[in-house]
């Protein structure tokens, strides 16, 4: 699944919040969450605990890693509760 994309088109974060996500800030990119969506598979938390990690506050930190890393295991979320807006591109 393409996390900065929904049906075949580019996401923006208003497009996003307006759908529910919540936005954490990074750097280089925002990475947007739907917990109505989500179903817990945790490919998130396995592709990198150091951005993800579910018993912190915030639980997502999009600078603990990189753009591209952090755009990677997002594009392995199979439900699409996790999306992306790169600001380094």
């Amino acid at each position: 699944m393409e996390g900065n994309q929904i049906g075949g088109q580019a996401t923006t974060e208003e497009s996003l919040l307006a759908q529910g996500y919540r936005k954490y800030s990074g750097k280089d990119i925002d990475i947007y969450y739907n917990k109505d969506i989500c179903a817990h598979v945790g490919n998130c938390v396995r592709g990198n605990g150091a951005v993800f990690e579910v018993g912190r506050k915030p639980w997502i930190i999009p600078d603990n890693g990189d753009a591209a890393d952090d755009a990677r295991v997002i594009n392995t979320c199979p439900t699409g509760a996790l999306k992306f807006v790169r600001k380094d591109q």
